[in-house]
C-alpha cells in the first residue's frame, strides 16, 4: 500500500473549530497552497527573525505595467519558490499585465514533490497596496 506524506498548517483566518473551539487547520494541499501563497504575498524583510525570506514582488509592481516586468514577476517567484518551498516543483508560471485592473493576473502551476496528485494551481491577482 502507498504511503505519502501528508501536510499541515494552521489556518491565516484563525477562527475557531465549531465544535473544539480549536485553531482550524488546512491539510495537504489546501496548506500547500496557502504557503505558497504567504510566501508570494510576504515583503522581503518583513519577517522579524527571517528578513531574507520573502518576495520584491511589491516593489515590481510599482513598475510600468508590461511584459518585461511580467517576466520579472515570474523570475522572483521561480527564484522565491526554489528557495523556501521544496515541497513543490513548478510545472508554468503564466503573469499577464491586467491593464483595466492596473495590475498582474498571476497563475502558478505546480506539483507535490513525493505525492502522485494531479497538479495543483493557484491564481493571484498582483495589484498595487
Amino acid at each position: 500500500m502507498p504511503t505519502f506524506q501528508t501536510f499541515k498548517d494552521l489556518s491565516i483566518s484563525f477562527k475557531p473549530h465549531p465544535i473544539t473551539g480549536d485553531v482550524l487547520t488546512k491539510k495537504d494541499t489546501a496548506a500547500i497552497k496557502q504557503a505558497v501563497a504567504n510566501l508570494l504575498y510576504t515583503v522581503e524583510g518583513e519577517r522579524l527573525f527571517d528578513p531574507d525570506s520573502g518576495t520584491r514582488l511589491n516593489s515590481l509592481l510599482f513598475e510600468p505595467l508590461s511584459s518585461s516586468t511580467a517576466g520579472l514577476i515570474s523570475q522572483e517567484i521561480r527564484q522565491v519558490l526554489g528557495r523556501y518551498e521544496p515541497r513543490i516543483a513548478i510545472d508554468k508560471i503564466e503573469v499577464v499585465a491586467d491593464f483595466a485592473a492596473n495590475a498582474f493576473d498571476v497563475r502558478l502551476d505546480f506539483y507535490v514533490i513525493g505525492r502522485n496528485d494531479e497538479p495543483l494551481n493557484l491564481n493571484l491577482l498582483l495589484e498595487r497596496p
